[in-house]
This record gives C-alpha cells, sequence and structure tokens, in this order.
C-alpha cells in the first residue's frame, strides 16, 4: 500500500512537472527562413505564426509562386525548430522513465 501511495505522489509530481513545461512551451518561439533570409516566420510554442516578414525584392507579379514556397518553406522550418526545442524539453524531464518508443509527450 505504501508503494502505490508514492507512486501516486510521484504522478501527481510528475503532472506537475509536465503542465509547467507546457506552459514554457506556450511561451517560447522559434523562426524559420527560406530563400536565404527573404523569407523569415516566427512561431510560438502553440505553432501560431507571430510574424511573418518579407523582403520586398519578392513582390514580383511573376515570383507568386515562388513566394508562396518561400513562406511556407519558412514556416516549415520554424514548426520543425519548435517540434524539436519541444522533444528537448521532454526528454529531459521523462528521463529514466520507461516511456514507449514513438509516444509523444505533452499529450
Amino acid at each position: 500500500m505504501k508503494d502505490l501511495l508514492g507512486l501516486m505522489g510521484k504522478a501527481k509530481e510528475m503532472q506537475a512537472k509536465f503542465q509547467a513545461m507546457q506552459d514554457e512551451i506556450a511561451t517560447l518561439e522559434a523562426s524559420g527562413q527560406a530563400g536565404g533570409g527573404l523569407v523569415n516566420v516566427t512561431l510560438t510554442g502553440k505553432f501560431e505564426m507571430k510574424s511573418l516578414k518579407i523582403d520586398p525584392s519578392l513582390f514580383k507579379e511573376d515570383d507568386v509562386e515562388i513566394l508562396e514556397d518561400l513562406v511556407l518553406a519558412a514556416h516549415n522550418d520554424a514548426k520543425t525548430k519548435v517540434e524539436l526545442i519541444m522533444q528537448e524539453k521532454t526528454k529531459a524531464l521523462t528521463a529514466g522513465l520507461p516511456i514507449p518508443p514513438g509516444m509523444k509527450l505533452p499529450f
């Protein structure tokens, strides 16, 4: 019975740590770029686009498709960076826990 109470206490402690980590992730930002820095996107930890900067040299009628592709590429670059930061923070928090491979945290 003592082990069960200890396990429940550890579960509550882990839940509090996950909540703190989620709060921290929500405040982080990552920037991605494409076209050698001609297009920059900044995302929050919740994958919301916070800013978009496009070099004025890209505003030409015949370059619309290129601009669209660069915006998507910059967004995907920033998203990848946010995901990597989240994985690093999750690894640090769950170090030593027997979590199955491929399980994504926080839930």
